[in-house]
């Protein structure tokens, strides 16, 4: 379905174009563009809040600034959708996300304009620190770097670290605060209520005021010099609000709030910030998805809705003949509390994704006992680590790929005291739209390395509950990792009793002659439709659920390698050093000379697309599991074929 842009923003092929309008009509174009986003993402899908919140922003900067030359870091990639399309890829932004099209989130090498990929949030300020570093060494004194940093990102340790190295850089770094109160969930915590408190403070804010107007600051003329304003201006402003405002103690120099939808206010405020040598920080207030009322009403909902109608604001839902069967994080959510409601030492924790996770159902019937601890992975997990070592139970639930962040508290805060936190890693595997960042391809890897820790993966939401139930028991003394795909469901009755499992025990799920299947997790469904579609052409597969990564099921895995000459692995993980990996390792300690291959995700980036997509390009899916099974029993399928013939 084509798409076409405004009249305006028809004619904007990049920053250049964007130079040559005159003032009154940045407005007009920033209508348009809001439009635009509004348009595309209604149907083609994608996130939605976060990019209508900096319309203006996003006008402003490239009017003002020399781009790609000056450089633009977004934090948190969907902020930056107007970004793309002002940046030559208007008519291309149709293929946003999807497969072969382009990214969701800024990527270096998509565009000159995208100077620093992002997924995860809070890397803004380090990024453009080093850049504006490098620019310096090299001389480039007249270049700009600007952070962007919003949608609750600031919450997070590197961007606390960011700024206090920026505070004595001496270097020309202009960092934009973007304070919409939100990450995808509301912000939560101290460092919310204190930008709260500067946002609304009369006092302080009517004095910063009084100084900028005093000094001809701003943009209504200018009676002393710019250095000379600047100069006196920053020495009042440390006098009395040192102590107050934490940027300004940080050696940052502030400004703001202003209004970040006023396009006139930031064009003007923008353009004195680029004459104002040295770090700075500029506070805008902005409102997450602006300009379509709904999205602002309901700012978790909307952050990325899914295809819906623009005009009425209906949230399109894939219709079933059939009972669906709930997704996974759903599952652990509703599953926690049944937990919770009978073990009176179980918490839950989470960075910043209380919805995503479906923690939100224990926040919302045990405030006391669940957490939202903002965008802060490591700080969830050494939470996590204190709580256990006063006997609570504490299931620590945090994306894959999110964990990558916190590793060093895996290792250091829990593992090597072996305490038994559950870490629940949701969007384990492939993710599909988000892509890259998102993948959640190496906790298998990086977990089973680790001394004491267990490494789980249920395949279907029966296997979930029994792991969140055995993980709990108080003789599960280990950290316990039980990693999960996004969605992706297959079982309509999924309420089951639950039961304990032996840690490091799979099960056979089927008897077979010449070849079998160990899987983990999720991709044992895949392994199942296989061998279904195999029996017509006379194979008969063993299938094993190994259910662990470590501890392996080593009497079972005996029992396989001695009945079968041959052995396909499948996973959703990396299988370098992956579970098929393990399963290597395992032979080679034992003498095992059976024929192995493994199939998982490859030793490469593997970008965004569907599910099934991505599932079918790394070869794990049903279909890539057959052809892998008949190419290792070609010879018995030629003897099969010749018989019949």
């Amino acid at each position: 379905m084509e798409i076409a842009p405004g009249a305006l923003l028809k004619t904007i092929n990049s920053p250049a174009d964007l130079k040559a309008l005159n003032r009154e009509q940045l407005q007009r174009l920033s209508d348009e563009l809001r439009q635009y986003i509004i348009d595309i993402v209604s149907v083609h899908g994608g996130h939605f809040g976060a990019s209508l919140g900096v319309v203006e922003l996003t006008t402003a900067l490239h009017y003002v600034f020399n781009t790609p030359y000056d450089q633009l870091v977004w934090d948190v990639g969907h902020q930056a959708y107007g970004h793309k399309i002002l940046t030559g890829r208007r008519d291309n932004f149709i293929s946003n996300r999807k497969y072969k099209g382009l990214s969701g989130f800024p990527k270096r090498s998509e565009s000159e304009y995208d100077t620093f990929g992002v997924g995860h949030s809070s890397t803004s300020i380090s990024a453009a620190l080093g850049m504006a570093m490098a620019a310096k060494y090299k001389g480039e004194s007249d270049r700009k770097t600007v952070a962007i940093i919003g949608d609750g990102a600031l919450t997070a340790g590197i961007a606390f670290e960011g700024m206090n190295h920026a505070g004595v850089s001496d270097t020309d770094l202009l960092i934009i605060l973007n304070d919409n109160c939100m990450s995808i969930d509301p912000n939560v915590g101290a460092l919310k209520e204190y930008l709260t408190d500067i946002t609304t403070s009369q006092t302080y804010n009517k004095f910063k005021d009084d100084i900028w107007k005093a000094l001809g600051k701003l943009p209504v003329g200018s009676r002393f010099s710019r250095d000379v304003a600047s100069k006196i201006e920053h020495s009042i402003k440390s006098f009395v609000s040192r102590s107050s405002n934490l940027f300004e103690a940080l050696k940052l120099r502030y400004f703001g709030p202003i209004d970040g939808h006023n396009l006139s206010k930031l064009v003007d405020t923008l353009n004195d910030l680029k004459n104002i040598p040295g770090p700075k920080l500029l506070h805008i207030i902005t409102t997450k998805g602006k300009g379509y009322s709904l999205a602002e009403k309901d700012q978790t909902k909307w952050h990325a809705p899914g295809l819906f109608d623009k005009i009425t604001g209906e949230i399109y839902k894939k219709k079933f003949e059939t009972v669906q069967p709930p997704k996974y994080q759903d599952v652990f959510g509703y599953t926690i509390i049944e937990l919770a409601e009978k073990n009176e030492k179980i918490f839950g924790v989470t960075p910043a994704m209380p919805s995503g996770s479906s923690l939100k159902f224990m926040m919302e019937k045990m405030p006391d006992r669940a957490f939202d601890v903002g965008i802060c992975e490591q700080h969830a997990v050494t939470l996590s680590a204190g709580m256990s070592t006063q006997g609570m139970k504490v299931f620590c639930n945090i994306y894959s790929s999110f964990m990558q962040r916190a590793y060093d508290q895996v290792v250091h805060d829990v593992a090597i005291q072996n305490l038994p936190v559950i870490f629940c890693l949701d969007r384990a595997g492939l993710v599909g739209e988000d892509g890259p960042t998102h993948h959640g391809a190496y906790d298998i890897a990086y977990m089973r390395c680790i001394p004491n820790m267990i490494v789980s993966a249920p395949m279907n939401e029966s296997e979930l509950r029994n792991l969140m139930f055995t993980a709990q028991l108080e003789s599960t003394t280990n950290p316990f990792v039980i990693r999960y795909p996004r969605g992706e469901g297959v079982m309509p009755e999924w309420k089951t009793e639950m039961k304990e499992i032996k840690i490091g025990s799979g099960r056979k799920l089927k008897e077979g002659k010449e070849i079998a299947i160990l899987s983990i997790g999720h991709p044992g469904n895949f392994a199942t439709a296989a061998i279904r579609e195999l029996k017509m052409d006379g194979l008969d597969v063993g299938h094993y659920d190994m259910r662990f990564a470590k501890p392996l099921d080593e009497n079972l895995l005996h029992d396989a390698l001695k009945k079968f000459d041959k052995i396909l692995t499948v996973e959703d993980g990396t299988i370098v050093g992956g579970f098929g990996s393990a399963i290597l390792e395992f032979m080679t300690k034992h003498g095992y000379k059976n024929e192995v291959k493994m199939l998982g995700i490859p030793d490469e980036i593997i970008e965004h697309g569907t599910l099934k997509e991505l599932h079918n390009e790394c070869h794990y899916d049903a279909n890539a599991i057959a052809e892998a099974i008949r190419a290792m029993m070609k010879d018995k399928i030629s003897v099969v074929s010749n018989l019949h013939g």
